[in-house]
Parts: C-alpha cells; sequence; structure tokens
C-alpha cells in the first residue's frame, strides 16, 4: 500500500452541504477502490492564483489516503467527471514526506482539522 497526498479545488458556488456532500463522495470512492483515508483537511475559501472558470476563489481541500497504485488513475478519472472539481493534484508521499505531513498535524493540533482515524 502507498500513501498518497491530493489537494482538490471545489467551485465557489457550492453551498456548505454540497462541498460536504463533495468530499464524502470522494473518500466514498477511495473506500470503495480499496483505499483507506487517513487525513481530511478543509482549507476553506480561498483566491486563486489565476482565473479558473472565470472564477477567482475556491474551496480548497486536503485528503491523505493509502492504497495500491492503481487507486490513482480511477480517483482522478473521477475528479475529472464531476463539474464541481476546479483542479485537483494527487502526489505519492515519501517517508520524509510521511514524516513532515505527521509533524505538521501535530504542530495544528485540534485547529479546525477533521482528522479520519478508521
Amino acid at each position: 500500500m502507498n500513501s498518497y497526498e491530493t489537494v482538490f479545488i471545489l467551485t465557489p458556488v457550492l453551498s456548505e452541504d454540497q462541498t460536504k456532500e463533495a468530499v464524502q463522495k470522494f473518500e466514498g470512492e477511495i473506500s470503495s477502490l480499496g483505499g483507506k483515508i487517513k487525513h481530511t483537511e478543509h482549507w476553506g475559501l480561498r483566491k486563486l492564483a489565476y482565473p479558473i472558470q472565470k472564477k477567482s476563489t475556491g474551496f480548497y481541500f486536503l485528503l491523505e489516503f493509502e492504497g495500491p497504485g492503481s487507486i490513482v488513475a480511477d480517483l482522478e478519472l473521477t475528479f475529472k467527471r464531476d463539474e464541481r472539481v476546479m483542479r485537483f493534484l494527487t502526489t505519492r508521499m515519501d517517508k520524509d514526506h510521511l514524516a513532515y505531513a505527521e509533524k505538521r498535524r501535530a504542530k495544528m493540533g485540534d485547529k479546525k482539522v477533521a482528522s479520519v482515524e478508521a
């Protein structure tokens, strides 16, 4: 099982319930593909560096998960098919990246971080 980190941006026209539903959909997709969610963060509404689809802001989310190598292609296909997703980036986490992520979470404490321990 490899560790991965995905950051994705949802369109700013969504309500809070719609964003939660979208994130739950992606978490469910990861689980159905044989992955396991390790950590989830909601970074909130942020200004984009450049306009995407004529929008200057977006809701940022981070998902850390473990899964087989084939999970990334299937997950990214789901992102591409969902019109609520403006951009996404998935990276494989090596041991240094994992150590940094753990340190960052410990430093943040419980500052609006939704951690999923399953």
